[in-house]
């Protein structure tokens, strides 16, 4: 097979013109940046996680990409146009993948809680009483769901109407953007609280097919891409990040991230993301592992 794209921890291989073949690697990344040092079963528990959530997806009459799974971490999916130039979509362009993420967020947490400390956020847009005190790992009053650009060299926040137009997006196919990304987190959260899991936050993208039918693409519900809490630890006031979020908190606890900042904000050459010590390897290693288990229920 052709290699189509290889990405920071995915490589895509073209099968023929209507399909692919992702491989999910052991690479690890953060800030934008791969770290060199790989992570022992990554690929394979990312995998299976996509895997069993799109086959969720097909009991819900959600339509997806995926065609099927190639063990132990391979997955064949619908291949779709990839159209960085937004000029170039209309509201008649079909199979293409609709170039916005997708955040859900149903707790306060990581950056949102930065933008509730610096008031950039209000109580009242998160649907809290005015004026209060808001801590971390409250559970918002109602889901909160925002968009940024996908196909962009930096992602960056955009508003209903931007969104709208860059995608060239109806106002009903963006309400049933909206509406799915809900559908798919209730089933979500019904199914990790079997195994004592919150569903703190996530992301999701989608495409349209030739008929112009909307599709969930890429992958969502896994360690990389959605953050997790354990119940238990929760009701104890502990926010324990079941996810790769672990691993940013290590980068900002050693200093990089403020030094990666510093040099983003100043238009700098960028550091090097050093390699995690063996001991945060292997750390990771029984993370990806563990959360497999506890999100799907299955054997690792």
């Amino acid at each position: 097979m052709k290699l189509f794209r290889q990405g920071k921890v995915k490589d895509v291989y073209e099968v023929d013109s209507h399909q692919l073949e992702f491989v999910f690697t052991d690479k690890i990344s953060v800030f934008d940046k791969i770290i060199p040092s790989t992570i022992p079963h990554k690929g394979e528990t990312l995998c299976r996680t996509s895997a069993f959530w799109f086959q969720m997806l097909r009991g819900m009459g959600i339509k997806s990409h995926f065609t099927e799974l190639i063990p132990p971490n391979r997955m064949r999916v619908k291949k779709v146009a990839v159209i960085p130039d937004y000029s170039k979509i209309t509201k008649e362009t079909t199979n293409y993948l609709i170039p916005l993420e997708v955040i859900s967020r149903h707790y306060v947490a990581g950056s949102l809680f930065d933008r509730v400390k610096d008031g950039s956020v209000s109580t009242k847009e998160l649907g809290f009483p005015e004026g209060k005190n808001i801590g971390y790992g409250e559970e918002l009053p109602q889901p909160m769901i925002e968009m940024t650009t996908k196909l962009e060299t930096v992602d960056r926040p955009v508003t209903k109407d931007e969104a709208m137009k860059i995608a060239a997006l109806t106002k009903e196919e963006y309400d049933l953007i909206i509406e799915t990304v809900l559908r798919i987190d209730e089933e979500i959260a019904e199914e990790v609280d079997k195994r004592d899991l919150l569903h703190v936050d996530g992301k999701k993208e989608f495409a349209f097919d030739e008929e112009r039918t909307l599709m969930v693409v890429d992958t969502f519900g896994t360690a990389d891409e959605d953050r997790w809490w354990d119940w238990a630890e929760v009701s104890n006031g502990n926010f324990v990040e079941l996810s790769k979020e672990s691993v940013r908190q290590y980068y900002r606890k050693t200093g990089y991230h403020d030094i990666l900042k510093k040099a983003r904000s100043d238009s700098k050459p960028e550091p090097e993301i050093p390699a995690l010590p063996p001991e945060m390897v292997r750390a990771t290693t029984k993370l990806y592992i563990d959360l497999f288990e506890r999100i799907t229920g299955e054997s690792y």
